[in-house]
């Protein structure tokens, strides 16, 4: 039986990415582009939840609660890199490519 993928220390963004590529398929979690965008909108909705929770906002109390928001922010975060896998896009390169169009923009 393989071992399950690990997350060195101290990872680049670039680890981070190649360690959820050999997860989601040791996990065998289904990981084309729509499934994981449609999963990316619902964390994302989890994560503003467990945001109006954490600020005092009120909930319905009889609803399950979602994780905390560092976990949701973490799901977030998984289900972004899965979508860039699956697109091909080095999300590193872009966000430095789409900073450097920032650093010239006019902000008010």
């Amino acid at each position: 039986m393989n071992d399950h993928p690990t997350l060195k220390e101290k990872p680049l963004l670039a680890d981070i990415q190649k360690y959820i590529h050999k997860t989601n398929k040791y996990r065998k979690h289904r990981t084309d582009v729509l499934y994981c965008m449609l999963m990316l909108c619902e964390e994302t909705g989890e994560l503003a939840k467990a945001v109006r929770k954490h600020i005092g906002g009120k909930l319905d109390v009889a609803k399950p609660a979602t994780g905390g928001a560092a976990e949701e922010a973490a799901d977030v975060l998984w289900l972004l890199i899965a979508v860039c896998n699956e697109l091909g896009i080095d999300l590193e390169q872009a966000l430095r490519a789409k900073e450097e169009k920032n650093k010239v923009r006019i902000w008010k």
